[in-house]
């Protein structure tokens, strides 16, 4: 009688044969810190994207005033926040900081140049006759709707064109 076979041996867990070794640990032999996520972040590189897509709408919009004086501080200051942190290594999109800066500024000046344009065209129209007209007529609603009239008849005299829809 034959004996019964006996079972395989239990695999064994561990590196291969003739496998890699493990990676030597850096900073004295500790592993690097992990942030909560589990694994290393990457570049925070969002602020100076935000400050070039900020001084972009300011320069479209700097016709505005507003528009081109309010996105391009934000875009200029978010842009000198963003370069802050290229120069402590956090980030790693220096240009694109630096041209959301330099574009934040142009939107500034070039709001600000717009607006003698149009205090100049306000002018022109009799906008200074109407801001008397309206405070020699105080709170009587009358008054203020014919001061209204008179400049509506003054800038569609002065630009050929009618304001108000006709019927």
């Amino acid at each position: 009688m034959s004996e019964p076979p006996s079972p395989p041996p239990p695999p064994q867990y561990g590196p291969m044969p003739g496998g890699y070794p493990p990676p030597p640990m850096p900073y004295g032999g500790y592993p690097p810190q992990m942030p909560y996520g589990g694994s290393p972040q990457g570049p925070k590189n969002g602020l100076g994207i935000a400050a070039l897509v900020l001084a972009i709408v300011g320069v479209v919009l700097c016709w505005t005033v507003a528009g081109g004086v309010i996105l391009g501080l934000c875009a200029v200051i978010i842009g000198f926040v963003a370069r802050g942190r290229v120069k402590r290594g956090e980030a790693t999109n220096g240009g694109v900081a630096i041209a959301g800066i330099a574009l934040g500024v142009v939107a500034v000046v070039a709001a600000l140049v717009f607006i003698p344009i149009y205090v100049g065209l306000f002018d022109q129209v009799g906008g200074t006759d109407y801001i008397d007209c309206l405070s020699d007529a105080g709170s009587d609603p009358d008054a203020a709707q014919r001061c209204a009239d008179e400049f509506t008849q003054r800038v569609e005299d002065r630009f050929s064109v009618t304001v108000t829809p006709t019927p």
